[in-house]
């Protein structure tokens, strides 16, 4: 079948070809690029290498074109009805994907799309497959992304707002002879992080790296006056990297009577080495900052 010969005409090239510029449906786009390759002599074995479609999938468009001319070549799911995936559907199916799954009574935080599929059915009454739904989330703008990996606060709305106001409130009224600071530890991998990638099946693809990952801890502070940073390295991330942080700062604010610092309430911030007060005497409140004199 590889000397099926379509000739559209000058007129009907010209013709296909302007509804080929002004198509906005791949499917169809493909088809009309078909008739073209084929009225300019090409062979449906080499429009398929060029197209990346199935040699069925050509003689089929020069089977439909045929038969029907170019109302065959538009897709044949007009005739099935209305939309099952309609604006209605797309709205509601936002907001689900805008929320998270545990919120729909599932027992995970994210979303698949066998999970979507089942919520959305549930909610609408309307049941679709794998592809549509992978349509369906192209339509709203959705992606598939890695989620932020967060802690919940333990303590009450109540109880958070009024330590922020006390932490607030030293702060403003900070006197000259105190100075302040915000600290946090940081982990850095020397290596590169690789994100998710696109693979075909059977394929593990491999990325190159500089070496052997390392992994360095940073704890740092951050003025409140003048945002100059002190900070210190360490092999780990415990107490003595938060214990040097300290001594730094001490040495930094010699003539400092009081030195406030505003922390989290990680664990290195208020283990026994810290309250044996190694270095020079401070005291270690938990109450989301230290006091050191």
């Amino acid at each position: 079948m590889d000397g099926i010969v379509v000739c559209l005409g000058r007129s009907g090239k010209r013709r296909i070809s302007r509804k080929l510029r002004e198509c906005d449906d791949a499917g169809l786009a493909r088809r009309y690029l078909i008739l073209i390759n084929l009225d300019e002599g090409r062979l449906p074995r080499d429009i398929a290498r060029i197209l990346h479609v199935s040699r069925t999938t050509v003689y089929r468009v020069i089977r439909r074109f045929r038969e029907c001319g170019e109302a065959g070549l538009i897709d044949r799911r007009e005739d099935n009805g209305e939309t099952k995936v309609d604006e209605a559907y797309l709205a509601v199916l936002y907001d689900v994907v805008a929320s998270y799954a545990n919120e729909h009574d599932w027992q995970r935080a994210t979303w698949t799309q066998e999970m979507l599929i089942v919520t959305m059915e549930e909610k609408t009454g309307v049941k679709i497959g794998r592809a549509a739904m992978s349509r369906a989330l192209r339509k709203i703008g959705a992606r598939h992304g890695r989620p932020k990996p967060t802690v919940g606060c333990p303590w009450s709305k109540a109880a958070k707002t009024r330590r922020l106001n006390a932490i607030a409130k030293l702060l403003h009224n900070l006197p000259p002879d105190e100075a302040a600071y915000y600290e946090d530890e940081v982990d850095i991998h020397l290596n590169p992080k690789i994100g998710p990638d696109w693979m075909v099946c059977g394929q593990q693809k491999e990325v190159a790296t500089p070496g052997k990952n390392e992994k360095k801890y940073l704890a740092g502070a951050q003025s409140v006056r003048d945002k100059e940073l002190v900070w210190v390295e360490g092999e780990q991330k415990n107490s003595m990297l938060f214990i040097r942080l300290l001594w730094e700062l001490v040495q930094k604010h010699p003539d400092v009577k009081v030195i406030h610092i505003v922390l989290d309430n990680y664990s290195i911030h208020h283990t026994q080495q810290v309250k044996t007060r190694p270095c020079t005497d401070f005291c270690v409140s938990r109450a989301g900052y230290v006091i050191c004199w």
